[in-house]
């Protein structure tokens, strides 16, 4: 391929840290090229009130966050395109990106990995029309707003052991719903929730469907018993989803060392490796290799340094 047809850069997501990422390269005069994905603004996008956002001292609402990111970005040169990442060739460089449906692929010197990780859902209808409205998956972002209510968590895991036990600061009631009898959990966080008086569990129980869509306000959970058969309804104000979340990250698989859920593995906060080896102009942001923190900020900061390393890179390795 052409040298001049070749981008310095091509950044692999919209979220708060991919875009972060471009507003940097941009600004460095790399020309960034941002592959929106198929979910632009990531996790932002479907987020309400952001109140833990630095500089924002009343809040910003989520998809506001993420337009005003965009158009920071693209003042300084990013451009920004709807495509989905098929397939991806490491195996040589300039790196290929292949983006199906007939269209040609990208030739990149460098990659930032900004693809985030997708919160794993009940897939209920309900529970969608919901999302941002007393729904949520991220009990960090927005648990000060189940501040004396009741609250559900669903989940049987560490996750959502960890969520119940940090909801129990603003809720006035947290209950623990799990689809089988057994938790997942680890012995010492399911101890520690079990010991916790506002936090009860309801073991063998699946939602089927979340009340409140025509109010645009979570009203309560109707539930179903896995083992008698046996519907309630189960009066609540807040719905979190303590389930985990899906790393969007499966066309690296083979090409990148990922970790036995999928999260690509990084060195030095950002350098992603094969095989235990560095790949060369390829770096990696956000909740792709964040799985502890995955806030907008931290992603935010990853983002950044992956476009500075991107600009340490090719000076080093020439333009």
């Amino acid at each position: 391929m052409p040298e001049n047809k070749t981008r310095d850069t091509v950044i692999l997501g919209s979220g708060c840290s991919g875009l972060t990422a471009a507003i940097y390269a941009a600004r460095a005069n790399l020309k960034p090229l941002v592959l929106e994905g198929h979910e632009p603004g990531g996790q932002l996008s479907i987020t309400t009130l952001v109140e833990n956002f630095p500089g924002w001292p009343n809040g910003i609402q989520g998809p506001e966050l993420i337009e005003n990111m965009k158009q920071q970005a693209t003042r300084f040169g990013a451009e920004l395109t709807m495509a989905h990442l098929v397939s991806v060739d490491l195996s040589r460089h300039p790196y290929v990106l292949n983006l199906g449906a007939n269209r040609e692929p990208i030739h990149t010197r460098t990659l930032i990995i900004a693809s985030g990780a997708s919160a794993r859902w009940l897939n209920l209808p309900s529970e969608q029309a919901l999302i941002g409205h007393g729904v949520s998956s991220c009990a960090t972002c927005d648990g000060f707003f189940s501040s004396g209510k009741d609250i559900a968590v669903i989940g049987g895991g560490d996750s959502a052991m960890e969520e119940a036990l940090f909801l129990t600061r603003f809720a006035r009631s947290v209950t623990l719903i799990n689809r089988t009898a057994n938790f997942r959990a680890s012995r010492i966080m399911l101890e520690r929730a079990m010991a916790h008086a506002s936090i009860k569990f309801l073991p063998s129980t699946v939602v089927e469907e979340v009340l409140g869509v025509e109010q645009k306000d979570v009203r309560g959970l109707k539930l179903r018993n896995t083992v008698t058969g046996e519907r309630s309804e189960l009066p609540v104000q807040f719905m979190f989803l303590g389930i985990g979340h899906i790393p969007n990250a499966k066309m690296f698989d083979g090409q990148l060392d990922l970790d036995p859920d999928g999260y690509i593995l990084t060195q030095g906060n950002v350098f992603p490796a094969h095989n235990g080896q560095p790949v060369p102009g390829v770096f990696a942001c956000g909740d792709i290799q964040d799985r502890r923190y995955r806030q907008a900020i931290t992603a935010a900061g990853t983002g950044c340094m992956a476009a500075l390393e991107v600009e340490k890179w090719l000076e080093e390795h020439g333009r």
